[in-house]
């Protein structure tokens, strides 16, 4: 009723007019924060600079100079500087922003200086110095008799690099045969055969084309060289009478020997080396006859040889030490 009037509304005008307040329920509900959002928005300048003020320093926790009631006490001054124009992480690590030379530091507190020379000199030098090296030696290649010997070696060095030099090697008396050459002649009646050393001496030359160092345990250098040797010289041997021992007696006569070998020294000091070699002794060798004549030829010396020479290698390894002379050297060239 409005004004004393009575209005009548009709069943179909009711039910248009609560789909009217449906619909604009679901507008509202799709339109959610943004329409009232939208609904609470200024479009004043001034009201949203300040909005957007406020709402940086909610998020960040840090009011900038400039905001009025800052918790910072008045005219809103943190210390942190000018946001405009200021560093704010030089601000925050503690550096000043208007500092423009750079940046003094302590002193270490201790300082370690070691000179290091790219090339170093020689740790022993060979020239001019005479080499003396006592060794013994032992057969690598014969399995029927070992040839043990005692050695020695000198050497002068007229470089560094190059030397000449004599070996000697006595064997007699220290050779022995292999028990299974002994047990297998005697038992099938085969032989092999073999030959036994007096002594032997040659002249050698020796080059040194390889040298350095090496480092042991991380703590000790060595320096070594490797070198090559060979020369020519004398053995004293003689056939070893195993086909007719009975009969035949045979004497120990000279023969012409080559030798090459290789070695591997390695300096203790400036002046003792310990050295490992490997040689092979070459000559022709007269062996014994394995045919044994009959009747009055048996004892005729003259068969009791083979027909011609055989070619003999004797490879023998040698251990020993190395005594340069003299003990002490100078260097004549600069460092």
């Amino acid at each position: 009723m409005v004004e004393g009037v009575t209005m009548r509304r009709s069943p179909f005008a009711i039910l248009l007019f609560i789909a009217t307040l449906a619909m604009s329920g679901t507008a509202f509900t799709l339109a959610g924060g943004e329409t009232a959002f939208a609904q609470d928005m200024s479009f004043d300048l001034d009201a949203a600079e300040n909005e957007t003020a406020d709402e940086t320093a909610d998020d960040s926790g840090l009011v900038m100079e400039g905001d009025e009631g800052g918790p910072a006490g008045e005219g809103g001054d943190t210390g942190l500087g000018d946001f405009d124009g200021g560093d704010v992480i030089g601000d925050l690590a503690g550096e000043d922003p208007q500092q423009t030379g750079p940046v003094e530091r302590a002193p270490r507190s201790t300082e370690s200086v070691e000179e290091i020379y790219a090339v170093q000199q020689i740790y022993a030098l060979r020239i001019n110095r005479v080499e003396l090296s006592p060794n013994v030696g032992f057969t690598m290649n014969d399995p029927y008799v070992s040839h043990t010997s005692v050695g020695l070696s000198l050497n002068y060095w007229w470089t560094n690099v190059l030397a000449i030099g004599l070996n000697f090697n006595w064997y007699q008396g220290l050779e022995s045969e292999s028990d299974l050459n002994f047990f297998v002649r005697r038992s099938f009646r085969l032989a092999v055969p073999i030959t036994e050393y007096q002594l032997g001496a040659n002249l050698n030359f020796t080059y040194v084309p390889l040298y350095g160092k090496f480092n042991m345990f991380n703590e000790y250098i060595f320096q070594w060289d490797a070198y090559i040797v060979g020369g020519v010289g004398m053995m004293r041997t003689r056939p070893v009478p195993v086909v007719d021992p009975e009969v035949r007696q045979f004497d120990f006569d000279w023969r012409v020997a080559f030798n090459v070998g290789i070695g591997f020294r390695v300096f203790v000091t400036r002046w003792l080396a310990v050295y490992a070699e490997l040689r092979d002794y070459i000559y022709l060798e007269q062996l014994e006859n394995l045919n044994v004549a009959v009747g009055e030829d048996r004892n005729d010396p003259n068969t009791w040889l083979a027909d011609g020479p055989t070619l003999s290698n004797n490879v023998t390894a040698h251990i020993g030490l190395a005594i340069f002379l003299p003990f002490d050297f100078d260097y004549r060239l600069p460092k």
